[in-house]
Parts: C-alpha cells; sequence; structure tokens
C-alpha cells in the first residue's frame, strides 16, 4: 500500500470515528461526512499517476473527473430515489393515508405492538424495500408511540427486519438486486432458501428486545386519533393506494423501461403530487397549502441527504485506489475455500462501509462457475446476499434503512452501538447457522 492510499485510508477511518462519536463532539455527522469525501478526493488528486498509470499528461485530470461525475451519478440516482421515497410517504402520511394501517397494528400492549410491526415491516421490506419501508413504520410509529424511549426501541427494530426482510427478495434490497441482475442468484432460489435464515435473524434480536418493552401505554399517549384532513375518506384511499402501489410498481417499471429505480419514484412522485393538487384544488379550506406537495418537500431531512452524498462518495475513493478489491483479496486468501467466513467477515464489513462497493467488488472479483458453491444459486452468492443484507442492521449507518431512520428520529451512532450492535450480531450469527443447516441437511 502506497503512502497517498495509507494517507486516504487513515482519513476515512478518522472521519469515520467523528461521525461515531457524534454524540459527544456534537458536530452534525453530514458535516464530517462531506469534509471526508472532500478530503480523500483531494488526495487522490495529489498523485494521480499512481492510480492511473496508463493516462498522462493532461488527459488524467479529465479522466480524475469523468471518474467523479461516474460516481456521483451512481450516488445521485440513490439520493433522487432516497428523497422521491421521503416525499411519496410524507404526502401519503400527512394526508391521512396511513391510518388504516396504524388501525391494523395499534394496541395499548408494548410488546404486542412490537411484534406486530415488527412482522408488518419483515413482508413489506421484501415488497417494496427496506429503505422505503423503514420510512412509512417509522411514520406510523410516529403517531402510536409519544414515548422516545420506547420509539428509539422500535426504530431500532425497525431497521433490523426492514434489513432482514430486504435480504430474502430479488427486489428488498438494493445489493440483492444487483446480484439478481447479474444472474447469479434467482428469485426461487433466493426466496426459498434465504427466507428462513432471514426470519430467523430478525426473531431472535426482535425476542431479546422485547424484554426491554414492558405494561402497556398510558390512553393519554397512545392510540391518538385520526387527525382530521379536509380530504373524504374515498380521497385519502386514493392518495395512499396512488402511493404504496407505486412504491410496489417502481421494480416493475425498472423492468419494463430498463431505467434507473430513481426515474419510476420520480413517476409516481409527479402522478401522486398532480393528483393531491387537483383534490386541494376542489376543496374550500383556506389552509391547503400546509399540506400541498411545495410546502411537504421542505419538510424533507436534508441532513440525512447530504450524510448520505458524504458516505456514498468517500467510500467511492476507497474503491478508486483498490482498498476495497486488496480487502477482498486478502479474504480469500486467508479464507480460501470458506465460504462462511468469506462472506460473514464481509457481511460485517458491510456495517462498517456501504454494502454496495463491497458486493460489486466481489461480483467482479469472483467468477460464476458452471456448478459447485460459486455457481448460479450457490452457497457464496446467496450468503452474499444474506450477509450484504443483514450485516448492515449491525450498525445504525451500515444501511440505507439504518441512516434514514438515523436521520428521522436522531438516533445517535453510540446509543445504537452500545444498546442494539451486539443484538443484531445475534440474529446475523443465527441465521448463517440456519443457512448451514439447511445446505447441510436439505440442499
Amino acid at each position: 500500500m502506497s503512502t497517498l492510499t495509507l494517507l486516504i485510508v487513515i482519513v476515512f477511518c478518522v472521519g469515520y470515528l467523528c461521525i461515531a462519536l457524534e454524540g459527544l463532539t456534537k458536530i452534525n455527522k453530514a458535516a464530517i461526512a462531506l469534509l471526508m469525501c472532500v478530503l480523500c478526493w483531494t488526495l487522490l488528486m495529489t498523485g494521480p499517476e499512481a492510480y492511473y498509470p496508463t493516462i498522462g499528461g493532461e488527459n488524467i485530470l479529465h479522466h480524475i473527473s469523468e471518474v467523479i461525475e461516474h460516481h456521483l451519478g451512481d450516488a445521485a440516482g440513490t439520493l433522487f430515489f432516497l428523497m422521491g421515497a421521503m416525499t411519496i410517504v410524507e404526502i401519503v402520511d400527512t394526508n391521512g393515508g396511513f391510518n388504516f394501517v396504524r388501525d391494523a397494528i395499534k394496541t395499548r400492549s408494548k410488546r404486542k405492538l412490537m411484534w406486530r410491526m415488527t412482522f408488518m415491516t419483515f413482508f413489506l421490506s421484501a415488497i417494496l424495500d427496506n429503505l422505503t419501508t423503514s420510512i412509512v413504520m417509522i411514520m406510523v410509529l410516529r403517531k402510536l408511540v409519544q414515548s422516545r424511549g420506547d420509539r428509539l426501541i422500535y426504530a431500532a427494530l425497525v431497521v433490523i427486519s426492514a434489513n432482514s426482510g430486504g435480504a430474502f427478495s430479488p427486489i428488498g434490497d438494493v445489493t440483492t438486486i444487483m446480484l439478481w441482475i447479474k444472474g447469479v442468484i434467482t428469485t426461487q432460489g433466493v426466496i426459498t432458501e434465504i427466507f428462513i435464515p432471514s426470519l430467523v435473524s430478525m426473531l431472535v434480536p426482535a425476542f431479546i428486545l422485547q424484554y426491554q418493552l414492558k405494561g402497556k401505554f398510558d390512553k393519554s399517549q397512545n392510540l391518538p386519533k385520526a387527525e382530521i384532513t379536509q380530504f373524504t375518506k374515498a380521497q385519502r384511499n386514493i392518495i395512499f393506494w396512488l402511493g404504496v402501489g407505486g412504491l410496489c410498481f417502481v421494480p416493475i417499471f425498472k423492468t419494463l423501461t430498463h431505467l434507473p429505480p430513481f426515474m419510476g419514484i420520480l413517476l409516481v412522485l409527479g402522478v401522486l403530487w398532480t393528483v393531491t393538487e387537483i383534490f386541494h384544488h376542489n376543496t374550500a379550506e383556506d389552509d391547503t397549502m400546509a399540506k400541498r406537495v411545495s410546502d411537504l418537500l421542505s419538510r424533507i431531512d436534508l441532513s440525512t441527504i447530504m450524510f448520505f452524498l458524504g458516505i456514498l462518495m468517500a467510500v467511492a475513493v476507497l474503491q478508486e485506489v483498490g482498498v476495497l478489491s486488496m480487502l477482498g483479496g486478502v479474504l480469500d486468501t486467508t479464507f480460501e475455500g470458506n465460504h462462511y467466513l468469506v462472506t460473514g467477515i464481509i457481511g460485517v464489513l458491510s456495517s462498517i462501509v456501504d454494502n454496495v462497493p463491497l458486493v460489486a467488488g466481489c461480483m467482479g472479483m469472483y467468477p460464476v462457475a458452471a456448478a459447485g458453491d460459486m455457481a448460479v444459486d450457490g452457497i457464496f452468492w446467496q450468503l452474499l446476499a444474506y450477509c450484504a443484507g443483514v450485516g448492515g442492521s449491525m450498525l445504525i449507518i451500515g444501511s440505507a434503512a439504518g441512516v434514514v431512520v438515523m436521520g428521522l428520529e436522531k438516533i445517535t451512532f453510540g446509543w445504537y452501538m452500545k444498546k442494539i450492535t451486539w443484538i443484531a450480531f445475534v440474529g446475523y450469527l443465527a441465521g448463517i447457522l440456519i443457512y448451514w443447516l439447511e445446505r447441510t441437511l436439505f440442499f
């Protein structure tokens, strides 16, 4: 490893440490992520010949600009998807669209609410995706749980359940989508063989965390009445089905048009925005502007968006200098032949750095074999789908779902690491054990 590469890694690690210690430093994690991103790219520009030896002269600067634009394009697709999904959910929530979801899981028992919420999050994340489902469930929880201490436990379970549910579905997580599109896993294979391990990885943490939730909610703080809106019940139902149905349609839109997922989200947002404007136009209320999309856009948490941008672009530098590929090579050499250890460690790493470049690096590093563990639906690829998805639950910034919940509920890195990390890790290991038993006994 060159001195310049080492400097980049040090800057990334120091920045990551500052993000982890946000509760102590009182400096917003988005500011640190942006500084880390710019410093890493600046260091890369000080010695570009070391990384692009075949390109010389002024062409190398042009090439690096193209590299940055390429990574920025990938990050922007994720960010626009995130902003679109957050806006859609905010529209549906503000106009009473989630009232029936709230009514379906509401109960005065804290533990009953936990189990209902956990299972709904798990299965919804497989249909929608873990990111969108997390936003939906946090919005619903805000209506049901007024105590911040209790809601933090529920929010942590939302992250775990959403990531576990997304791991067994080809459209539930961005990494499973990548593996599915690449053709190394099939829909039938990943559902039949990863479903039970994913379920166990959710059930074990939920079983442990239920003991932190005792008794019942007070009537005064739980089960608030539905907010009165100027829309009729039929209009609220239309908004709900356009919003949630539209989110379900996004993967279909991508398959039909081959356009990026964020284009589908923008389509749904455009349709929903138009419909709500028509509904507002036909109402006689004077305060309808308060619930129009143009006003709701101001509620989007831009600090979370900026944090996501900084993290994705900083990790992109590690990808460009070859740190991730080198790490994968070391794992392959050290644990040659033991795919459970290799993918297990990759899963742990996915909670520290973004799982997308890790999975992308694995797809480029390991060839698809005609038979054996590296074949389509082989042990390696299925475990990679599970570990990269579920492993992100171990740290609050280890997954897109965690980052969004962190921003919405203001969860600190330190609280999550102290209270939840070991619980998520136990569930993660339990799922791998169940998969090993499946492969040993049945497949």
